[in-house]
């Protein structure tokens, strides 16, 4: 299991999964440009010093990222067909969410195996990147008894 960030914007986010990934021994995959230097002190923040243990692979830019995913391309985005809920997740699975500010491009869906969104109340349009993450990785780890020991 894998989380990947397509062009992510804000760099509080990357670091609250990087955090993430680190505490349930997940890597994380940064796909370039980001939207804020890699040294930015809100990523540093977020991560606390948890960040530093976390296995992270960043790739140039998309194409760099998809020759070297291992398995299905699993991507989180409002426009998703199946509901969280509905999937069926594999241990070689990349859990992958758009940029903040953008989503993912149509180039992305049309590349992902499988598109998730996650149930909302009426009215609602997205969750913040990082609890989407949080959300999909707890369900994708509690199927393929992935959690730490």
């Amino acid at each position: 299991m894998r989380i990947a960030l397509f062009q992510p914007d804000i760099a509080g986010n990357v670091g609250t999964i990087l955090r993430l990934g680190a505490c349930v021994n997940v890597p994380v995959d940064l796909i370039e440009p980001m939207g804020f230097p890699w040294s930015d002190r809100a990523l540093a923040r977020a991560g606390m010093d948890y960040a530093a243990q976390a296995e992270v692979r960043r790739h140039a830019d998309w194409d760099a990222f998809v020759a070297q995913v291992p398995g299905r391309i699993i991507l989180l985005t409002t426009r998703g067909g199946t509901r969280l809920d509905e999937a069926r997740f594999a241990p070689g699975d990349t859990l992958l969410l758009g940029s903040e500010s953008a989503g993912a491009p149509d180039f992305v869906h049309a590349r992902a195996d499988l598109a998730l969104r996650i149930p909302l109340a009426p009215g609602f349009r997205s969750l913040n990147v990082a609890i989407a993450a949080g959300m999909a990785l707890g369900e994708a780890l509690r199927q393929t008894s992935g959690w730490p020991a």
